[in-house]
């Protein structure tokens, strides 16, 4: 079995970002231990869907680094709660179409994502290049395609159980108050 560990990616990252400065102290501070977990299953439905490792830990990678950005204006800050809200229904969604079989419907978990990715990119538009701009329609347009959610919510599919250890840690990040 392959061995993939976002807290291991995310150090790669943060020691690329930050040079010598990156620790696992570090990598703590921004993955939490849920949300790894939840960033490996991710990566394996990527893996699986797409069939490149590379692409599948970049994909994974980029949504870990996105994970915590907190340098806001107050306007940017009203645009953060609103991703916020719209995460938080989209986490919501994601668990009810998969505790109740046979509910999912494609084009409400896309129009859920392309909105959280439409919000994200005005609230960081200040912040970030366009090659960052990139990398965010890169993994929204990755996660809402059309043929990958509907491998995701096959019950019994090949992919049905990582999504459940997905809807588990979110159900648990939710049950925390981080989501």
């Amino acid at each position: 079995m392959e061995s993939f560990s976002s807290k291991d990616m995310a150090m790669k990252a943060q020691k690329k970002i930050l040079s010598h400065m990156a620790s696992k102290s570090m990598v703590q501070m921004l993955i939490d231990d849920t949300s790894s977990e939840i960033l490996d299953e991710l990566y394996r439905i990527s893996k699986e869907h797409s069939g490149n490792r590379t692409e599948a830990q970049k994909v994974v990678v980029k949504v870990g680094v996105l994970f915590r950005h907190n340098r806001f204006s107050k306007e940017e800050l009203s645009l953060a709660q609103d991703f916020k809200k719209k995460l938080h229904q989209g986490v919501m969604t994601t668990i009810s179409f998969q505790e109740v079989e046979f509910t999912f419907d494609k084009a409400v978990m896309m129009e859920l994502l392309t909105d959280c990715r439409d919000i994200l990119l005005k609230l960081v538009e200040k912040h970030l290049t366009p090659k960052s701009f990139g990398r965010i329609r890169h993994v929204f347009n990755h996660y809402s395609d059309p043929d990958l959610l509907t491998n995701l919510y096959t019950p019994g599919g090949p992919l049905w159980p990582n999504l459940t250890k997905i809807c588990n840690g979110l159900n648990k990040l939710v049950e925390e108050g981080k989501l």
